[in-house]
């Protein structure tokens, strides 16, 4: 008889928010930990694609909830929080996903543009870790995962992408400082940077053919992610098979960081 005890990589019974799931790697994320056996907090700022998650979520035998959130206020953010712990009364997992890009050369940035960005993908992933955190702190548990980018680790010459990169950088030190402060509360912060994925959000540098070579170029793997290479990753750093890590950045990138 074995003395391990096996930990299963599934989430029945968790509440998970995953925000911007309306399309790409939220909506693949939400449908994910949906399948793993959750329920999900869909929070979208576009009531339609929002409200799309929530049906498929629902027609896998899931409850869904959606809440149009816009993370860059924070009276949105605290005001989506809220009607959880109300409706479904406690949090489990934060998926950190909701962001937005613009592909500007950085002598052509404007002040609108860098505060647009970090609103959004800094600022916004911050007060959301800190309004779920909150509710962490007094559960004694939770998983919070951001979504980073291999962006924030490397440049790559000829794309024009400091502010984005910026602000992915600072998800990366904002996990382990978030990790560091909440372990004593049992609330695991982790990271997920991916690489290309195949999304609304990349889909003009895919289009372009120089660009498409560029990538494949700079890509071990020589694709792109499909929706089952993000899913894999963030169901596991929710699930129990991740309890002992915490602070971590998995890169999910076909081994574009190794070049």
């Amino acid at each position: 008889m074995t003395d391990i005890r096996f930990p299963t990589m599934e989430v029945k019974g968790k509440i998970a928010i995953v925000t911007g799931a309306g399309q790409g790697l939220g909506r693949w994320m939400a449908l994910g930990l949906a399948h793993a056996g959750a329920d999900i907090v869909v929070s979208e700022i576009n009531p339609q694609t929002g409200k799309a998650v929530a049906d498929e979520v629902q027609k896998m035998g899931r409850r869904a909830l959606f809440i149009a959130t816009d993370v860059s206020r924070v009276d949105s953010i605290q005001a989506m929080v809220d009607r959880v712990v109300h409706e479904w009364g406690r949090i489990d997992i934060l998926v950190n996903n909701a962001g937005i890009n613009v592909r500007k050369k950085a002598e052509e940035v404007t002040p609108e543009d860098f505060d647009g960005v970090t609103a959004v993908n800094l600022r916004g992933a911050y007060f959301c870790a800190q309004a779920v955190g909150k509710v962490m702190l007094q559960q004694k548990q939770g998983r919070i995962i951001n979504i980073a980018s291999a962006a924030g680790f490397l440049v790559r010459s000829g794309i024009p992408n400091s502010v984005y990169s910026v602000t992915k950088a600072g998800i990366i030190m904002m996990t382990k400082a978030l990790a560091a402060e909440w372990s004593p509360y049992n609330i695991n912060v982790n990271a997920i940077a991916p690489g290309y994925f195949a999304t609304p959000l990349t889909a003009p540098r895919l289009k372009d053919p120089k660009a498409w070579q560029a990538i494949m170029d700079s890509t071990p793997l020589k694709r792109v992610g499909k929706a089952e290479d993000i899913v894999g990753p963030v169901v596991f750093l929710a699930s129990d098979a991740a309890a002992f890590i915490t602070g971590a950045c998995l890169f999910v990138d076909g081994g574009r960081t190794v070049l």
